[in-house]
């Protein structure tokens, strides 16, 4: 669960006063947007409540032979990219599935740790790089047959959101698939920030098609606040 690299750039606490529909209404708060160095620093010591200590349940439960799953997406190898990946524990559940996987996050100690993860299991088909989102260059452009979303989208900050979709609808093979567990909670503040199913399906759907939607099996901290959603990108 790490963010857009922002580093470079302040965010504007002052924005210009935009009208946004009723169910958004954590757009325009003016909190500081998240950065690398603020991930960085949770890390660094230990503060990280969204590292569940293995890949997603609800993504477990997608990868087994689920009718329902397997009927909105056939497809069960191809590259996939995870975007915000930390430790790498949904990225090896992909590789482990048949996938080969590229895992980002812009900070490095997180990468280190989920490439040594990795290794330590054998596997083979990852990889990760510390590379922003946002500003991919070369090879890890794509095009991406999966992309595997879990605690990054509520990472950012919301005003990124259309950005987010637009990245990775253009990271996408047309057809390609999106699968995002969504945190469905609306805090005061954030990170994480929450989202509403009319939301998601609101910005998704210029360029995605809804293939599935269904409330994950979940730890339990988070039982009933998830959304698993499967989007297909229009071609």
């Amino acid at each position: 669960m790490s963010g857009k690299d922002t580093s470079r750039k302040k965010f504007n606490s002052s924005p210009k006063p935009q009208q946004k529909p009723k169910h958004y209404p954590h757009i325009g708060r003016k909190e500081k947007e998240p950065d690398a160095a603020f991930w960085a620093k949770l890390y660094r010591v230990g503060d990280t409540g969204w590292d569940q200590g293995g890949p997603s349940p609800g993504l477990v439960d997608f990868l087994k032979d689920d009718v329902g799953a397997r009927r909105a997406m056939p497809l069960r190898s191809g590259c996939a990219l995870v975007p915000g990946c930390g430790h790498g524990h949904d990225a090896r559940a992909l590789a482990s599935a048949g996938f080969d996987v590229i895992g980002l996050d812009v900070v490095k100690s997180a990468v280190r740790e989920a490439a040594r993860l990795a290794k330590s299991e054998g596997l083979t088909g990852i990889r990760f790089e510390q590379a922003d989102f946002f500003d991919l260059s070369g090879i890890l452009r794509g095009p991406y047959d999966l992309i595997f979303e879990n605690t990054f989208f509520c990472a950012i900050d919301p005003g990124l959101r259309d950005r987010y979709v637009e990245t990775a609808a253009n990271l996408l093979h047309p057809g390609g698939f999106l699968l995002g567990i969504f945190y469905n909670i609306q805090p005061e503040t954030g990170p994480p920030f929450g989202v509403t199913r009319e939301e998601l399906i609101e910005r998704f759907g210029h360029r995605f098609t809804l293939a599935l939607d269904r409330v994950p099996r979940s730890i339990s901290r988070r039982e009933g606040k998830e959304l698993l959603m499967l989007w297909q990108r229009k071609t």
